[in-house]
Order: structure tokens, then C-alpha cells, then sequence
């Protein structure tokens, strides 16, 4: 049951208040308190765009892994929203890369999706996140950044990196088609000629 220190700490991190959430925890509220959807002060706090209380909360100790009602948590919400400051503070707080969005993915595979750059730059280069992973429509990161996006530079980029850390360019979706009949398919030359060159 959420009290009135509980509900008064999750708002002031929703708002940004570290001082009220420092003043609710010295109350007695739960650190780990979940509102209605079960999000807790963190994920609140890093939706509302406050880093500042997100830190404070991890140097808490609170839980930074649990996911609300829709899978997200901080980490995950940092991926899903191009939050690169907020990515790199949930990964160097040691952050669970396997936690899984509500379509499967992990974290890189909306940042890929939606063609977020720097976030999967980041999570290339600094995590060992799973390049592989195929979430629950029978889809890699590399495949959803073909399909879902333009063919232009940014996700010509994207498929590069990928490839460059491991990425299976013949790894196929769920139908049996590989990533780059999939771009040929969608008239993405520089990306047929990307995967065409790393399987060479």
C-alpha cells in the first residue's frame, strides 16, 4: 500500500524536487514505491527529464531495474527516447542490459528502430549488450533498423556499427528473409552494398 510519504516522494521526483524527495525518504518513504502503474521514483524521475534526482536515487541504492506496467525503466526509457546522458547513467550504475522492452527488445533495439545514433553508438561501444537479439516479432536490431527506417546516412551508419560489433549480417527475420533482401527490397542500395561487402 502506497502512504502519504510514498505518494509525496514519487511526485516530487516526478517534478524534480530532489529537496522534497530527500525530505520524503527522510519520512519514511519506500524507496522503492511504485505508483499505480508501478513505476517507481527513478523511472519517474527520468521520464520527467531529471537527471539530477535520478543520480541521487542511484546513489540511494533504489532498485534501477524494475519496470513498470509497459516494461520500461530508466535504462529502457533512455533508449526509447534518444536520452543519451540518461543511457550512459543507467549503464555506468550497472543497469540489467537483458531487462526487455514489452516487445522483447532490449535496449538497443528501439534506439536502432528509431534511428537514435549516439544511443547505439553508446551502447556498442561502452556495454556488451546482445547485437543479436531477436525480439518478439522475429526481428534484430539490424534488421528493424532496415525496415523501419529510411535507407539514408544515419541508418547506413547504424548498420555499420552494428555490423562492426558483431551483428550477423545473414541472420534472417522470422520468414526466413536475410537483412539484406530486406533492404533490396525496399530500393536501400547503400545498405545492400554495406551488407553485401561485410559478407564477402
Amino acid at each position: 500500500m502506497t502512504t502519504t510519504a510514498d505518494q509525496r516522494y514519487l511526485d516530487n521526483a516526478a517534478a524534480g524536487d530532489l529537496d522534497g524527495v530527500r525530505a520524503a525518504l527522510a519520512a519514511g518513504a519506500d524507496r522503492d514505491a511504485l505508483d499505480h502503474e508501478e513505476a517507481t521514483a527513478i523511472l519517474r524521475a527520468a521520464r520527467g527529464g531529471h537527471l539530477d534526482v535520478v543520480r541521487a536515487l542511484i546513489a540511494e541504492g533504489v532498485d534501477i531495474d524494475a519496470q513498470d506496467q509497459t516494461c520500461v525503466n530508466p535504462f529502457l526509457w533512455g533508449c526509447l527516447s534518444d536520452d543519451l546522458e540518461l543511457v550512459r547513467t543507467m549503464a555506468e550504475a550497472g543497469a540489467d542490459l537483458k531487462r526487455l522492452t514489452r516487445m522483447g527488445g532490449n535496449g538497443l533495439t528501439p534506439a536502432a528502430e528509431k534511428g537514435y545514433l549516439d544511443v547505439v553508438t553508446y551502447l556498442l561501444e561502452n556495454t556488451r549488450i546482445n547485437v543479436n537479439l531477436t525480439n518478439n516479432l522475429g526481428w534484430t536490431a539490424l534488421i528493424e533498423t532496415i525496415i523501419l527506417g529510411d535507407g539514408g546516412p544515419v541508418r547506413q551508419r547504424i548498420v555499420e556499427l552494428l555490423l562492426a560489433h558483431g551483428a550477423k549480417p545473414g541472420m534472417p527475420d522470422k520468414w526466413g528473409v536475410p537483412p539484406v533482401e530486406l533492404a533490396r527490397s525496399r530500393g536501400y542500395a547503400e545498405i545492400v552494398d554495406i551488407l553485401e561487402r561485410q559478407q564477402a
